[in-house]
């Protein structure tokens, strides 16, 4: 298989990339450094894609969790993303793009509003080489929560497990490209008051390589 490994950084992709130097396997991997945020992601991964054919591109990277159920340094599998700020508010009331009319839910590359893993498309059907992963939903944002309020009131509106800020604009991506997608996640911090002093940034990416080495050994 031909797979796209896409990364924010260089410190999230440089231990995957030592694993791959130091073990076998079978596949034809190619690494971007797609750089922070949503319109970064957007504009290199669609450069590339336009350039180039994959059978598969997988995100990797660090996240914050809301779940506590989640441990530090834990690698899950994010299976749905949303943009959490496409909103219009109406007074204190924050109402999505879908809620007032600007986009239908199932406008493609859209399912129900959300965006979502396609692994499974791929054909013939391959076992998803996750399968003791947690499976998650996600947000992708611009500013990243760290207060009470805003915490609160992210919770109550979408109720997601974690968050990254380039996630959903990786799934946009592929499923408008029609690029079979898998999103791993490793969870640095929890999502809270800025602490970086908790925070298991190390943890998480040694992690991170580790699994990513699994999946890709999993793939046939």
């Amino acid at each position: 298989m031909k797979i796209l490994l896409v990364a924010a950084t260089e410190k999230e992709l440089a231990p995957i990339q030592r694993k791959l130097d130091e073990n076998q396997h079978e596949h034809t991997i190619v690494s971007l450094i797609a750089g922070v945020g949503m319109i970064a992601t957007t504009f290199e991964l669609t450069k590339i894609l336009q350039k180039q054919s994959f059978d598969l591109a997988i995100n990797v990277g660090i996240a914050g969790a809301f779940d506590r159920n989640i441990a530090l340094g834990e690698v899950v599998e994010v299976v749905q993303d949303q943009f959490s700020e496409e909103v219009i508010e109406d007074g204190i009331e924050l109402k999505s793009y879908d809620e007032i009319g600007l986009r239908n839910k199932d406008e493609v590359p859209f399912t129900n509003g959300v965006l979502n893993n396609t692994f499974q498309s791929l054909q013939p059907p391959f076992q998803n080489p996750n399968e003791k992963l947690k499976q998650v939903s996600s947000i992708t944002v611009n500013t990243v929560h760290g207060s009470d309020f805003s915490i609160k009131r992210i919770r109550e509106r979408l109720n997601p497990q974690v968050e990254s800020m380039e996630g959903a604009a990786f799934f946009y991506v592929c499923n408008k490209m029609e690029v079979p997608c898998l999103q791993l996640r490793a969870i640095s911090n929890y999502v809270e008051k800025r602490n970086r002093d908790a925070w298991e940034i190390e943890l998480a990416l040694s992690n991170l390589a580790e699994e990513t080495l699994r999946t890709l050994n999993k793939l046939v």
